[in-house]
C-alpha cells in the first residue's frame, strides 16, 4: 500500500528552510577576491579600506555551504592572501619554502571558512548576529595563528592593515584584537547588508548594517590618544646598509659594521659642526654587528670609536657565540661612550627566534624541504623582556619579527619603557617587507601610548608616534641616518592594562557561539531530510 506523502504546514521562523549558497563558481571568485582584497589592505598598498570588503567577500561566499566547502573556500582566499604577501620569504629560502609557509597560513584562513559555514544557521535565525559572529571567527582565528604551530607566525593580521584606518586609535583600548574584532564586524555588517531581502522590514534591516558599518568605520576617529607629556630626548637613528642584498650579506659583515660606524662618525662631524643636535641615544639596527664584539676586539674597537665620537650610548644589534659551536644569541647591546665600553646589564636578547630561519626544529626533516636548512645555525632565546634603561631614555628593545607578536611588546612596556624600539635587518628581504613592519610599529605606538621608533640595515627606518604617524622614514638599499626628538613615558593604556584578557574574551565568544550552532544544525539537517526541494549544500 502506497502512502501519501506527508503533508506539510508552513514552517514557522524557527524552522524555515534558507535558501541555496551561491552557486560554486560565484563563491570560487568571491573566495579569491576576499583574498586580493585583504592583500591591497596591508602595506605596501595601505588601501585599508578593503579589510571589511574581504571579510565580507569570504562570509558570503562560504555562506550556507557544506563544511569541507567552507574549508575550502577558507583556504583559497589565504593562498589569494598569503602567497604574494609572503613572497620575501623566497628571497632568502626559496619557493618551497614560500609556499609551505604560505600554505600553513591559509589553512587558518580555512578554518574561518569552515566556522562561517558553520555558523550559517545561526545567522539564517537571528540575521542581527552576523557582524559580531563575523568579529569573533576572525579574531580567534588570528589568535590560532599567532601561537601555533612553533609560536605561530601573525603577519598579515587585519589590524596590522589599518595605519591610515580610524579604527586604528582603538588599540589603546584593546591592542591589535580589538582593532581585528571592529574590522571583522564590519565586513559582517557588510556582508548582511548585502544578503537582505529588500522587502519594507528588509530595508529596515539594511539600513541598520549599512548604519553600523558606517559607524564601526568613522566613528573611532572621535577616540582620543593621550600623547606623551613627559620630557623629550634626542635620538638618532643610523642605517648603515650593507654592500649587496641577499642571503650571502653575512659574509660581509666587516663592511656592515663600517658602514654604520662610519655613518656614527658622520654624524658626529656634523653635531660638532653645528648642522645637528647633539643625541642622547643611538640605536643602530638588528645585525649591525655581526661580529660578537665581546669575542673580538677589533669590533669592539670600532664601536667603541664610535660611541666615543657620537659622546652618547649606541645600542648595538650584534651576535654573541656562547661556548657551544653553532650556539648563539641575538642581541641589543647598549655600547656606552667616554671609552665605558658594553654595558652588559643592559642588553636584551631576542626571545622569539624564528623557527626554519634563525633556528632549525626538525633539521633532519627540514633537509628534505630545502638544501639551505644547514645554514641555518642554532639561534638561542632569551628569557627576559627587552627593557634597556640608556640613561637617556628606558626603551623597550624588540627585534625584528617580535614586533608582530603582542606579548613580546607589552611586556617591555610593563617593564617600564619610554621608547619602543624595533632593530630589524631586512637585508635579506624586501622594501615591502619592510613596510608591513612599520606598519606593526605604527599599531604598536598607539596600542601602548609610547613614541617607538624602527631601524633596519637597509631600510625602511623611521620614527612613529603614539597617534600612529610616521615621520623622517628613509628609502630602502640606502644609508640615512635620521635624528628626532621623542617624548618619553605615555599614558597606561586600556589595552596594556587588560593584556589577553580581551582576546580571551573575545576566544570565549566563539567557543560559546560554535555550540550554539550545534542544535540549529541539527534542526537543520532533521528538515533537509524531509525536503526534497532544499538547499544543495548546507
Amino acid at each position: 500500500m502506497t502512502m501519501p506523502p506527508p503533508v506539510r504546514s508552513e514552517p514557522g521562523p524557527a524552522a524555515q528552510t534558507p535558501g541555496r549558497p551561491l552557486r560554486l563558481p560565484v563563491a570560487v571568485v568571491l573566495a579569491v577576491a576576499a583574498g586580493a582584497a585583504l592583500l591591497l589592505a596591508l602595506p605596501p598598498y595601505d588601501l585599508w579600506w578593503l579589510s571589511p570588503a574581504g571579510v565580507a567577500l569570504l562570509a558570503a561566499a562560504v555562506h550556507r555551504r557544506r563544511l569541507r566547502a567552507g574549508l575550502g573556500l577558507g583556504f583559497l582566499a589565504g593562498l589569494a592572501l598569503f602567497v604574494p604577501l609572503l613572497d620575501w620569504t623566497a628571497i632568502a629560502a626559496g619557493w618551497l619554502p614560500w609556499m609551505l609557509l604560505s600554505f600553513a597560513q591559509a589553512f587558518y584562513v580555512g578554518l574561518a571558512g569552515l566556522a562561517g559555514a558553520w555558523l550559517s544557521p545561526v545567522t539564517d535565525r537571528w540575521r542581527g548576529s552576523w557582524p559580531l559572529l563575523t568579529g569573533l571567527i576572525w579574531t580567534t582565528q588570528e589568535f590560532l595563528r599567532d601561537r601555533t604551530p612553533f609560536g605561530g607566525f601573525p603577519w598579515g593580521r587585519l589590524a596590522f592593515s589599518q595605519g591610515d584606518a580610524p579604527v586604528l586609535r582603538l588599540a589603546a583600548w584593546g591592542g591589535a584584537p580589538l582593532v581585528t574584532f571592529v574590522v571583522a564586524v564590519t565586513g559582517g555588517a557588510l556582508v548582511a547588508l548585502a544578503w537582505r531581502h529588500w522587502t519594507r522590514a528588509g530595508l529596515l534591516g539594511a539600513a541598520g548594517f549599512a548604519a553600523t558599518a558606517v559607524v564601526l568605520t568613522l566613528a573611532p576617529a572621535a577616540v582620543p590618544l593621550t600623547a606623551p607629556a613627559g620630557a623629550s630626548t634626542t635620538v638618532a637613528i643610523v642605517q648603515g646598509n650593507v654592500p649587496r642584498l641577499g642571503l650571502d650579506f653575512n659574509a660581509q659583515r666587516r663592511a656592515v659594521l663600517d658602514n654604520h660606524v662610519n655613518a656614527t662618525l658622520g654624524l658626529a662631524a656634523d653635531v660638532a659642526a653645528g648642522r645637528q643636535k647633539q643625541p642622547g641615544l643611538v640605536v643602530w639596527p638588528e645585525n649591525s654587528s655581526d661580529i660578537d664584539p665581546l669575542r673580538n676586539d677589533d669590533a669592539a674597537a670600532l664601536i667603541q670609536s664610535a660611541a666615543d665620537a657620537i659622546k652618547a650610548p649606541i645600542l648595538v644589534g650584534t651576535l654573541q657565540r656562547t661556548d657551544v659551536a653553532g650556539d648563539f644569541y641575538n642581541v641589543g647591546i647598549l655600547w656606552r661612550p667616554a671609552g665605558a665600553g658594553p654595558d652588559l646589564d643592559q642588553q636584551y636578547a631576542k626571545r622569539h627566534p624564528v623557527p626554519f630561519a634563525e633556528y632549525m626544529p626538525m633539521r633532519s626533516v627540514a633537509r628534505l624541504v630545502s638544501d639551505k636548512a644547514d645554514l641555518v645555525r642554532n639561534m638561542l632565546a632569551g628569557d627576559r623582556p627587552g627593557v634597556v634603561d640608556t640613561g637617556a631614555a628606558v626603551l623597550g628593545d624588540v627585534i625584528c619579527f617580535e614586533v608582530a607578536y603582542d606579548d613580546i611588546v607589552r611586556d617591555t612596556v610593563d617593564g617600564g619603557a619610554q621608547i619602543l624600539a624595533v632593530q630589524t635587518n631586512n637585508a635579506t628581504f624586501n622594501e615591502a617587507e619592510a613596510r608591513q613592519q612599520l606598519g606593526m610599529v605604527r599599531l604598536r605606538a598607539v596600542e601602548h601610548g609610547r613614541e617607538a621608533l624602527m631601524v633596519s640595515t637597509v631600510g625602511v627606518s623611521g620614527f612613529v608616534d603614539a597617534q600612529g604617524a610616521v615621520y623622517g622614514a628613509t628609502g630602502f638599499n640606502t644609508a640615512a641616518v635620521v635624528v628626532r626628538d621623542i617624548h618619553l613615558d605615555g599614558p597606561r593604556t586600556l589595552a596594556t592594562r587588560s593584556g589577553i584578557w580581551p582576546e580571551v574574551s573575545i576566544v570565549f565568544g566563539t567557543v560559546v557561539a560554535l555550540l550554539v550552532a550545534l542544535p540549529l544544525r541539527r534542526r537543520r539537517a532533521i528538515i533537509d531530510s524531509g525536503d526534497v526541494t532544499g538547499s544543495e549544500e548546507r
